[in-house]
C-alpha cells in the first residue's frame, strides 16, 4: 500500500532500534526516494562491501521498475494502456506481465475487491495530485459511468506475450500490489548474496528476514487517529507486514475527507474501514489483501482473508473498534497506554 511516512509514528517502525545507543558495526542503513515514497534497507550482519553491492543493485531495481509499472510515467504500463484502448492485440513488456498475471489470479480470490483494472477511476479522482491546492472530488455522472463499464482484470485477453481486451475503460494500475511485488523480488536478491538478516521498508509496508542480532526485528503498526503506535510485532524469519489506512493519501473538499481507497463497486472511498493490517510471508499478497479487506470492511473481511488463505490480520472498523484473527491476536503487542476495544473474531 501507498503511505507518505517516513519515521515514527507514521508508519511502521523498528521498535528495536530506537534505543540502541550505538550501531553495531555489521549493520548497514541506505535511504532512497522510489514509487513516490521513502524507501529504508537495514542490513545485519554484513561485510561494508557486501553491503554497499547491495544497496547499488537494490536501488537500480527500484528505479527501473518506478518507470515501468508507473501508470503516469513513460514505460511499460503506460505504453500497455494506451494500447488496451485500441482494442487490438499487442506485445506486453516482460516487466509487467508477471504483475498482470499474478494480479488477474488476486482480483478473482477477492471478488475483485483488489482491482488493478480501476486505474480510470484513479485518475479520475487525482489522487495523484492530492498536495494540490484546488483538488476536488470527481462529478457522480462521471463515477457512475466508469463504474457501470465495470472494468475488470479479467477483461484482460492473454495469449503468450500478446494482450487485448474488449473493454476500453481497463487501465491498469498496481498501486495496491507493485511495493509488495518489489519488496519480495529485492529480498530473493538479498538472499541469493548471502545476505540472511535484513528489512525493506517501503514508506511502512515492510519484508523481515532473520533477525536484529539476537533479537527479532520489531515493527509497530500505527495508530490510524492518533500520533502514536497502535500494537507492534516481533516478526520469525521471513515476515511481511503491510497496512492499508485511510490516512494514507487523500484531500478535504467543501470539509468533506476523500481518501484514496476506493470500493470498485461504488467508485467512492471505502467508508467502513479506517484500516488494515497484513502478516504474511508472501508481500504482494499481504499488499492486495490489505486492500481487498478494508474495501470488504468489517462485515466481510473474514470471507475474503479465507478465500485468500490469510490467517494473520487485523481491521479498524470505523468505530475505533479492533478485529482481528485469534492467529493475530497472538502475535501482536498492543500500545498499553492506549485504551483498545477488541473483537476477537472465528478461526480462520
Amino acid at each position: 500500500m501507498l503511505s507518505p511516512f517516513k519515521i515514527f509514528p507514521f508508519g511502521a517502525l523498528l521498535l528495536g532500534l530506537l534505543t540502541a545507543c550505538s550501531q553495531p558495526a555489521q549493520e548497514h542503513q541506505h535511504s532512497s526516494l522510489h514509487f513516490g515514497t521513502l524507501i529504508d534497507i537495514t542490513l545485519y550482519d554484513v561485510e561494508q562491501k557486501t553491503a554497499e553491492a547491495a544497496f547499488a543493485q537494490l536501488d537500480q531495481n527500484f528505479s527501473y521498475w518506478h518507470s515501468a509499472w508507473s501508470p503516469w510515467q513513460p514505460g511499460s504500463l503506460r505504453r500497455a494502456n494506451s494500447l488496451i484502448k485500441t482494442g487490438h492485440a499487442f506485445s506486453v513488456g516482460p516487466s509487467i506481465m508477471p504483475l498482470i498475471e499474478r494480479s488477474t489470479e488476486l482480483a478473482e480470490q477477492t471478488d475483485n475487491l483488489f482491482n488493478p483494472a480501476i486505474g480510470e477511476l484513479i485518475n479520475l479522482w487525482q489522487f495523484h495530485k492530492h498536495d494540490e491546492p484546488d483538488i476536488a472530488p470527481p462529478a457522480a455522472a462521471d463515477i457512475e459511468a466508469l463504474v457501470a463499464q465495470q472494468p475488470l482484470m479479467s477483461d484482460l485477453q492473454i495469449d503468450g506475450i500478446k494482450m487485448l481486451s474488449h473493454n476500453p475503460t481497463v487501465s491498469l494500475n498496481f498501486g495496491a500490489f507493485a511495493k509488495g511485488y518489489a519488496i519480495d523480488l529485492q529480498i530473493q536478491l538479498l538472499k541469493d548474496m548471502g545476505i540472511d538478516n535484513a528489512i525493506i521498508n517501503t514508506g511502512g509496508d515492510l519484508k523481515a528476514i532473520g533477525q536484529h542480532g539476537d533479537r527479532p526485528w520489531r515493527v509497530a503498526i500505527r495508530h490510524p487517529r492518533r500520533d502514536d503506535w497502535l500494537a507492534y510485532i516481533d516478526t520469525r524469519g521471513e515476515e511481511s507486514i503491510f497496512t492499508s489506512g485511510d490516512y494514507e493519501r487523500g484531500y478535504t473538499h467543501n470539509n468533506q475527507y476523500y481518501h484514496h481507497i476506493l470500493d470498485p463497486r461504488t467508485g467512492y472511498p471505502a467508508m467502513q474501514t479506517q484500516s488494515v493490517t497484513v502478516l504474511h510471508h508472501d508481500s504482494g499478497l499481504a499488499d492486495a489483501a490489505a486492500t481487498a479487506l478494508f474495501v470488504a470492511g468489517p462485515e466481510d473481511w473474514l470471507r475474503i482473508a479465507r478465500k485468500l488463505g490469510i490467517k494473520n490480520a487485523m481491521l479498524v472498523d470505523q468505530q475505533g473498534v479492533v478485529h482481528i484473527t485469534p492467529a493475530m491476536q497472538q502475535r501482536v503487542v498492543f500500545n498499553p497506554q492506549i485504551e483498545t476495544t477488541i473483537a476477537v473474531t472465528a478461526a480462520l
